[in-house]
C-alpha cells in the first residue's frame, strides 16, 4: 500500500485562532475560531478521506475494514478502528478543565468509546503560555469538591510554563487544560470523550454556561497522579538525531531532527508521520512526495522501503503503536 495523505477535517470551537491556516496551511476561511486540525481520524461520522493515488475517496473505516492487513501487518486491536486520533490545536484561548476516562470507565458511559489518554507537543508558545496538567500534591477527592463548590477549582491545578519542543503526556484520568497562545500536536486514542469539571466562569454564544459534568469527571479522576511535567526525552539511535518522547501501551511518539536521512524499516506496523517544522521529502520505492510544515503521512504496515529526507531546519514525529 502507498503512503496515505488525509484530507483534514477542520473544528471550529470558541477557543480556536488563525494559526492552523496561517502557520500550517490548513485550508481555513475567514473565521477567528479554527480551533483543531484532524489529521488522521476514524471516529464516527468524522472520517478522513484519502486524496492522493489508487484509494482517493476512501475513508479511513473503509480502509480498515477492507484493507486491514496491509494498514496494520500483523497488528491486532480489540475495535474495528483506527487506533490513533492525530490532531493540530490551536489554542487561541483557555480551554476547559477537563478529564477523560480510561478504557474501562469510557465504555460505562458510552460503549463504543475508548478511554483517551493523550500527548502533546509544542509547536509554537506565546510569552506567558501555560499548561495545566494534573492536580496538585494533595489535592484529594473532598478537598476538589470543594474548590468546585466555591468556584476556586484553578487553585488546584498544577501549572507549567511550556515552550516550542515540550511534551507533556497526559493519560486518563489527568486533569487538565490548555491555556491560551499555544499551537499544538496531539496524539491520542481515538476518542472523544470529554468530562468539563471548570470553564473558567465563562458564558457560551447563548449567554448561558457550558455544560459541566462533575459527577461523570470525579468518577475518572486519578486522584494518585499528582502534579504531570514535560517528558524527559531519550536519545535513540538513528540516522538523524532522534529521541523517543512517549512510550505507552497505546502509543510511541518519536522526534526526529534533521540534517540527514532518516531510513523507515519495515516493522509491521503503521506510523503517522507529522512535519512539525521545515519541509520533509517521503521516499517510498520510486515515488518522492514533499512534505511541508503541518503535513501528515501515515504510513502502511505493508509497504515499500521508505526514507525520509530532513533538511537543518525539519523536524518530524513518528508515532506508532508499540
Amino acid at each position: 500500500m502507498e503512503p496515505l495523505l488525509f484530507r483534514p477535517i477542520i473544528k471550529q470551537i470558541r477557543w480556536g485562532g488563525r494559526r492552523l491556516g496561517s502557520v500550517l496551511n490548513k485550508p481555513i476561511g475567514d473565521a477567528s475560531d479554527y480551533a483543531e486540525s484532524w489529521e488522521v481520524a476514524d471516529h464516527g461520522d468524522d472520517q478522513s478521506v484519502v486524496v492522493t493515488g489508487p484509494l482517493a475517496g476512501t475513508t479511513l473505516r473503509e480502509l480498515v475494514t477492507k484493507h486491514r492487513e496491509e494498514l496494520f501487518g500483523e497488528q491486532t486491536f480489540s475495535r474495528d478502528q483506527f487506533p490513533l486520533l492525530v490532531k493540530f490545536l490551536d489554542a487561541s484561548d483557555r480551554l476547559s478543565v477537563q478529564v477523560h476516562p480510561n478504557d474501562e470507565l469510557a465504555r460505562t458511559f458510552q460503549a463504543d468509546e475508548n478511554g483517551k489518554t493523550e500527548a502533546w507537543v509544542i509547536l509554537d508558545a506565546e510569552p506567558g503560555s501555560v499548561l495545566y496538567a494534573g492536580l496538585k500534591s494533595g489535592v484529594d477527592a473532598q478537598t476538589l469538591k470543594d474548590h468546585i463548590e466555591n468556584e476556586t477549582l484553578a487553585e488546584c491545578l498544577h501549572t507549567i510554563a511550556v515552550k516550542p519542543g515540550d511534551c507533556v503526556f497526559v493519560p486518563a484520568g489527568t486533569v487538565h487544560a490548555i491555556g491560551e497562545g499555544i499551537l499544538l500536536a496531539e496524539i491520542q486514542q481515538s476518542s472523544d470523550l470529554t468530562f468539563r469539571l471548570y470553564d473558567w466562569g465563562r458564558v457560551g454564544t447563548d449567554g448561558k454556561p457550558r455544560q459541566l459534568h462533575i459527577d461523570e469527571a470525579l468518577q475518572c479522576i486519578d486522584f494518585d497522579r499528582g502534579p504531570v511535567d514535560p517528558t524527559t526525552p531519550r536519545m535513540l539511535p538513528a540516522d538523524v538525531p532522534a529521541e523517543e518522547l512517549v512510550h505507552c501501551p497505546y502509543f510511541s511518539i518519536r522526534r526526529y531532527t534533521g540534517e540527514g536521512t532518516l531510513s523507515l524499516q519495515q516493522d509491521g506496523r503503521f506510523h503517522v508521520l507529522m512535519v512539525i517544522a521545515g519541509t520533509a521529502v517521503l521516499e517510498c520505492g520510486n515515488v518522492s512526495t514533499t512534505l511541508p510544515l503541518g503535513q501528515t503521512v501515515v504510513l502502511p504496515a505493508e509497504r515499500e522501503a521508505c526514507s525520509v529526507e530532513l533538511p537543518a531546519n525539519a523536524i518530524v514525529l513518528d508515532a506508532f503503536v508499540p
